[in-house]
């Protein structure tokens, strides 16, 4: 397990009146969830994207990102988005091999095989050689997160990858994905602060200097249960937020 220090972090998009981030501090403790919550456009995908390399080489960008074990950060971390994004003409089990197949050419006996594994950890295992077409939506992300899983990276980032699912496939899919990533160091972005407060082992919001304020969280253990304690919790946030972004 690692942690990931990002220090003076600072974004600024070409032709943006101002920057997306300035000076940003974040810790994310190894082996742990951290979350964010924010209004859109204060910059939290934006955040994700720099620490996977994916900001465009004319925005200017700055940050200081160190590994507690002292390895680059590079070539370490799964990305998955709010949208599946598999590819429509692959069956599942090629899906979650994605990766092995763009960067060593074929897949070899035994990624397929540990893709099975993962596929049959999801509850997936009798749907390998169907197509995207022909899954719900649930087993669409189920299966995308397969393929993160099947990256075996210490670092996971994900950007709201259940927002489009419905209320119970949503809660069945967090604790799911709090079980299969434990152990991994996530960086979680959410709109929704039941969610956060569900999966959260440290909780920040993008305040109105696009800045990250730390929350206090239920003193349950995540994935939480959605009690009298975590809805207290829930409440106070809407407030917290309401009035950062009246």
């Amino acid at each position: 397990m690692t942690s990931v220090q990002i220090s003076r972090a600072s974004l600024h998009y070409e032709n943006s009146p101002q920057p997306i981030l300035s000076h940003l501090e974040l810790l994310l403790p190894a082996g742990q969830w951290t979350c964010l919550l924010g209004a859109s456009g204060c910059g939290k995908t934006s955040l994700l994207r720099l620490l996977a390399g994916l900001i465009e080489p004319q925005h200017q960008v700055s940050a200081q990102i160190s590994c507690s074990d002292g390895l680059p950060i590079d070539n370490r971390i799964a990305y998955m988005a709010q949208q599946d994004l598999l590819l429509p003409w692959l069956n599942v089990l090629d899906n979650v091999c994605l990766k092995a197949k763009l960067t060593q050419g074929k897949v070899g006996a035994s990624q397929y095989q540990r893709a099975r594994q993962l596929l049959a950890q999801l509850n997936l295992k009798d749907i390998e050689k169907s197509l995207p077409e022909q899954l719900s939506g649930g087993m669409r992300q189920r299966v995308a997160l397969a393929r993160t899983l099947m990256q075996d990276t210490p670092i996971v980032l994900m950007d709201e990858p259940f927002s489009a699912l419905d209320a119970v496939n949503r809660y069945k899919l967090q604790a799911l994905a709090a079980k299969v990533l434990h152990n991994r160091t996530v960086l979680f972005i959410t709109h929704d602060p039941q969610e956060a407060l569900r999966l959260a082992d440290h909780l920040y919001i993008f305040n109105t200097q696009r800045q990250l304020e730390a929350l206090p969280l239920p003193s349950s253990v995540p994935p939480r249960a959605i009690d009298a304690e975590l809805g207290a919790c829930q409440q106070e946030l809407l407030r917290k937020m309401h009035s950062q972004y009246e």
